[in-house]
């Protein structure tokens, strides 16, 4: 772990005094230096990502394609979406907009002696060992990231904005990070928020976040692969995701008949929440270890909604996010 991260801190050392500090002082931000530090390192992240993306993830999803590409033009949006997020500029615009209310809240709770809680000391000499408390960071935020995501679920404001997310029909490495913003912000502001409360430090943060993205892109990739019978319960796979994803099964529910009604219900809720690990779908019920793979998408893109309507998710970025935005106030 130290050898990397010194890998790691040297490159980021290079790249900030390189390319990113001259442009800083260009810029007239030569009193933003610190967070341009911090800001390289989540760029350097991102870079690393992109070249396991196309160099690993790549070939693999050429080698058993699950389905053949036929919409390039939205794939194109995915990849406008992945850079935007994979490259820090999303993070960049969340510094702006949420770190400093974080900073001054629980700056505020110190002040008062509210203290926070560090998970990594609850065992001296085992838990605050780097991979120890490394992987119990990570199983900590996949609970938490595992009932973000059923909210996403459940609540039906939440489920207009997470739904662009579903709507992408044409399943590749690049649809991890198709997200609204507005979904994308709340569900960052829980996760820095957990941070702050366990005392997590920044660098492993940086870590768990990249670690997860990467499994992220891989469980989207239009790949025929399960891990099988024992690996597809101890981590997600491209399979178990992709049902998460299958029109009609990954975000609905069927319900009994209720009082007075004769056909069955069809609510929000679904299968495979889980992000990284499949033990909470396993221990909440809501796991699906089918060995299928459904064509993708939501319900009401290919089925008339009770306007008698087809849904539009957008074509473009900006089209897509501002249809989310209808769909929020129910204009769409």
């Amino acid at each position: 772990m130290e050898w990397l991260s010194a890998i790691f801190d040297g490159a980021q050392q290079w790249l900030f005094e390189t390319v990113v500090q001259p442009l800083m002082f260009a810029g007239g931000l030569g009193n933003l230096l610190e967070d341009g530090y911090d800001a390289t390192g989540w760029l350097l992240v991102g870079l690393l990502q992109l070249a396991v993306i196309i160099a690993v993830i790549g070939p693999i999803q050429r080698w058993r394609p699950v389905e053949p590409v036929t919409n390039r033009a939205t794939i194109r949006t995915d990849i406008l979406y992945t850079l935007l997020h994979r490259l820090g500029l999303f993070r960049v615009g969340l510094f702006f907009a949420i770190d400093p209310l974080m900073d001054a809240l629980f700056g505020a709770a110190r002040m008062s002696g509210i203290s926070t809680f560090h998970l990594d000391g609850l065992w001296p000499g085992v838990t605050d060992v780097a991979w120890v408390s490394l992987l119990l960071y990570l199983v900590v935020f996949d609970f938490v990231d595992y009932w973000i995501h059923r909210g996403q679920h459940h609540f039906e404001w939440w489920w207009k904005l997470h739904s662009l997310h579903h709507a992408q029909q044409q399943m590749t490495m690049w649809s991890d990070n198709r997200n609204h913003l507005l979904d994308d912000m709340l569900r960052d502001t829980i996760l820095v928020v957990v941070a702050q409360l366990i005392g997590v430090a920044p660098g492993q943060f940086v870590a768990i976040v990249a670690i997860t993205q990467l499994s992220e892109s891989f469980q989207h990739a239009n790949v025929r692969l399960w891990f099988g019978r024992v690996g597809e319960r101890l981590w997600v796979s491209p399979r178990f995701h992709r049902l998460h994803h299958s029109i009609g099964i990954g975000h609905e529910t069927v319900k009994p008949p209720a009082a007075g009604e004769k056909a069955p219900r069809v609510v929000l809720g679904g299968h495979n929440f889980g992000v990284l690990l499949p033990w909470w779908d396993m221990l909440m019920r809501t796991a699906n270890f089918e060995q299928r793979y459904d064509p993708t998408g939501v319900r009401d893109q290919v089925e008339p909604g009770p306007d008698g309507r087809v849904r539009d998710y957008g074509r473009g970025f900006w089209s897509q996010q501002w249809r989310g935005v209808l769909r929020l106030v129910g204009k769409a």
